[in-house]
């Protein structure tokens, strides 16, 4: 199992100094303790990941700042970018980080988010595979045929040349035909359970591995990493209390996120006709779910219990989403813990690779 840090801070909105600054630290943390990669999102006009509408220029300061770590956009929206211009822009954080780029590509959450491209919105699904098909051409310096403002098609080929001869291609995947058609263009995968259990995302999995053989890819080779909220500590108990407030704060922030786990709950009503007493309820209610089977939250003994889980449906990786807690000391304390339970994985691997 591998281990990535992943971020979707749940304010934007808030003036204040170094905002960035558990973006920056961690990721240093990081890129000297072994960790593969690096999430950095696209996300436009709402506070819950607000900090981060351009996944290039966080990745960007990163690459200053670090030296091995792959930084991974998770993800860029493709419908919302000319192909050119992200081939372009991502060519130069290539070229900054000495060949670390890595573009996990979405189809869109929000309708919001196409008032930067509304043409897009209808066909957002066929546009992003599209599109991404002709980023990686550009990448690696094929001549792609463009309109101009008249309609007159002209080829053209970007620069910078990017370090990296081929792009690391990663796709959102929520659907079973985002799972197949990944698997037909042999891209690797981010998931999440924001929207399921671990047993509805299994067979998911499990449709990825057999279209990436139908297409004449190695199954075994496509990467499955999900993205899962993470806090590791010394007991459960006391993690378990000490994230409460902070975890269900940030859910707060994501009213759609809400919704759903109100119908999960089989609370079948609009959210605006709860009281404040009533969200509460629910999110307590919801978070001790979430503790039981869709977070890393928790001391290593337990999250190494969800681990496991993960490997027996075919993840490869574990995105950590370390932010939904804002408070910069506390997290950064935790993060040693996640290493050892990082190095406690890599043991494990250690040791069947000398028993076979």
């Amino acid at each position: 199992m591998e281990f990535s840090l992943f971020y979707f801070s749940g304010d934007g909105s808030k003036t204040q100094e170094n905002k960035y600054n558990l973006l920056i630290e961690s990721a240093k943390f990081a890129d000297k303790n072994g960790f593969c990669a690096v999430w950095t999102p696209e996300r436009h006009f709402h506070p819950f990941g607000g900090l981060y509408p351009n996944p290039s220029l966080t990745s960007t300061a990163l690459a200053m700042v670090t030296e091995r770590i792959q930084l991974r956009a998770g993800s860029l929206i493709m419908p919302l970018h000319n192909p050119a211009r992200v081939a372009e822009d991502w060519s130069m954080v290539d070229n900054l980080s000495n060949g670390r780029v890595a573009l996990g590509f979405g189809s869109g959450w929000t309708v919001d988010d196409f008032v930067l491209s509304a043409e897009s919105h209808a066909n957002r699904k066929e546009t992003m595979w599209r599109g991404i098909q002709t980023v990686q051409k550009l990448w690696e310096g094929e001549q792609v045929e463009l309109k101009d403002t008249t309609g007159k098609a002209f080829n053209v080929r970007t620069f910078p040349r990017p370090i990296q001869r081929k792009l690391p291609t990663w796709i959102v995947c929520q659907s079973n035909a985002t799972f197949i058609e990944s698997g037909k263009m042999g891209a690797n995968i981010l998931t999440s359970l924001l929207g399921g259990t671990l047993e509805e995302v299994a067979p998911q999995i499990l449709l990825y591995r057999e279209s990436l053989a139908k297409h004449g890819y190695d199954p075994k080779a496509g990467k499955v990493a999900m993205m899962i909220h993470t806090f590791v500590g010394e007991d459960f108990n006391t993690v378990k209390e000490q994230q409460r407030e902070p975890f269900c704060n940030y859910l707060k922030t994501h009213v759609e996120l809400l919704d759903a786990l109100a119908k999960n709950s089989g609370i079948n009503v609009s959210l605006d006709k709860f009281t404040e007493a009533d969200i509460n309820s629910l999110l307590r209610f919801a978070y001790e779910g979430w503790l039981k089977g869709r977070t890393l939250i928790g001391s290593k003994s337990t999250c190494m219990q969800m681990i496991e889980r993960l490997k027996q449906v075919g993840v490869d990786e574990v995105a950590c989403l370390i932010d939904f807690n804002p408070n910069f000391d506390t997290v950064m304390a935790s993060l040693p813990y996640l290493k050892d339970l990082k190095d406690m994985c890599n043991l494990e691997k250690e040791k069947m690779a000398s028993l076979s």
